[in-house]
């Protein structure tokens, strides 16, 4: 499942390494966020307002980023 990650561009997204994560859900089917292990989403500029698209993949620990990919 794809989250929808609120940051303007990947580079501002990995600057918050260390930060809770900011994320709308997507799923029908309930929460898909996790406080430990890997998420993966995009930022759609038509949800968010930011005019950078991008893909990534983040590591979370102990409900904070701990790693972009």
């Amino acid at each position: 499942m794809i989250m929808i990650f609120d940051y303007s561009s990947k580079k501002d997204l990995k600057a918050n390494i260390g930060k809770p994560l900011k994320y709308q859900e997507t799923s029908l089917f309930g929460a898909q966020y996790l406080d430990n292990g890997t998420l993966y989403g995009s930022n759609r500029p038509h949800m968010t307002g930011h005019k950078r698209e991008f893909f990534a993949n983040v590591v979370m620990k102990n409900g904070l980023i701990e790693k972009v990919g």
